[in-house]
């Protein structure tokens, strides 16, 4: 009787978390880039060639409550050699009302509402100047195209998103520094899409704010979108400012999707910085070759260059070259 009873309970149990399981909609997916880089560069330490890796691992949880909100957990892990930090994680709660982000995630900047040059590009690298994989001296710019600062990174931070509207969406996002309260991130970004004469225009603004005891860290960007046919366009303007840095990028890409297996791009950037005088620029070529179902060749090739410049807050090192890149992405 006694076994009977175990063995009864064990089985409710059972039947109990599985149709608990059942409830919520799981997937995993991932990636891994194998990379072979060549780089020109005047600086000794960075003028050579090196194999890179990258790698991903991502869960998601979604499900629906009683009464029609929807309810996902996101956690992306790090999952190269060395490297098993959790990247991004954090829930999400949509309905009528819109969708709401708790946790480590992307702020405003690097949501859905932006649109930048780089957008178009899969592998760009941006290259400056630095002495070492560790240095952060010697190239000071706060940005190196036509996006905006990330200022908040995936730091954790509660952000809303407008339900559509017609064309529009809207959201804003919010970080909190800490307890001394000096360093909280606020970012705001709109964006519109509409057709006109056969083509897709998309247009986005955004801008953010963190808070700094000697002056505060803002930046903003402003892009165009247009897609027809199989071209694709953007256009993008950003603005940094901080102590010592009074930045301004601009940027365009163009991408063609040459067949169902191949695309190519093309992209520019430049930026200027009005106190320190550093100036950058960077122009680079796309290649990227589906050879199957989830496995891609894609080739980078950049050229660009880094001056210093003379004033408050300039970096110390100029630098120009080309840098060249082979990845190797599968993706399930």
């Amino acid at each position: 009787m006694r076994k009977l009873l175990l063995g009864t309970t064990a089985l409710a149990a059972a039947a109990t978390f599985s149709a608990n399981v059942a409830l919520a909609d799981i997937s995993i997916s991932g990636y891994y880039e194998w990379r072979y880089e060549s780089r020109s560069s005047n600086i000794t330490a960075k003028d050579g060639t090196q194999f890179a890796s990258d790698s991903e691992i991502k869960f998601l949880f979604s499900d629906k409550t009683d009464n029609g909100l929807d309810v996902s957990l996101k956690t992306e892990v790090l999952n190269d050699g060395g490297d098993s930090a959790v990247q991004e994680s954090a829930i999400y709660i949509s309905g009528g009302f819109g969708k709401i982000q708790l946790g480590s995630d992307d702020g405003i900047n690097d949501g859905s509402i932006p649109i930048a040059s780089n957008d178009l590009i899969s592998e760009e690298m941006l290259s400056t100047s630095t002495l070492s994989a560790s240095d952060t001296t010697s190239a000071q710019l706060g940005i190196k195209d036509g996006d905006m600062a990330n200022l908040a990174g995936n730091d954790n931070k509660i952000a809303y998103y407008l339900p559509a509207m017609g064309g529009l969406t809207a959201g804003a996002s919010f970080a909190d520094g800490g307890e001394e309260g000096n360093a909280d991130t606020t970012e705001f970004g709109a964006g519109y899409s509409m057709e006109a004469a056969g083509a897709s225009i998309y247009l986005s603004y955004v801008t953010g704010t963190t808070e700094n005891s000697t002056k505060d860290i803002d930046s903003s960007a402003f892009g165009v979108k247009i897609a027809t046919g199989d071209v694709t366009f953007v256009i993008g303007q950003s603005q940094y400012e901080a102590q010592n840095d009074d930045e301004q990028g601009t940027s365009a890409a163009v991408k063609f999707n040459v067949n169902d297996a191949m695309t190519l791009a093309a992209y520019t950037g430049e930026v200027e910085d009005d106190i320190s005088g550093e100036e950058y620029t960077n122009t680079g070529a796309e290649l990227v070759y589906t050879i199957g179902s989830g496995l891609k060749a894609i080739v980078t090739i950049e050229d660009y260059d880094y001056k210093k410049g003379t004033g408050s807050g300039a970096g110390t090192v100029d630098d120009s070259g080309t840098h060249s890149k082979l990845t190797m992405k599968a993706s399930f």
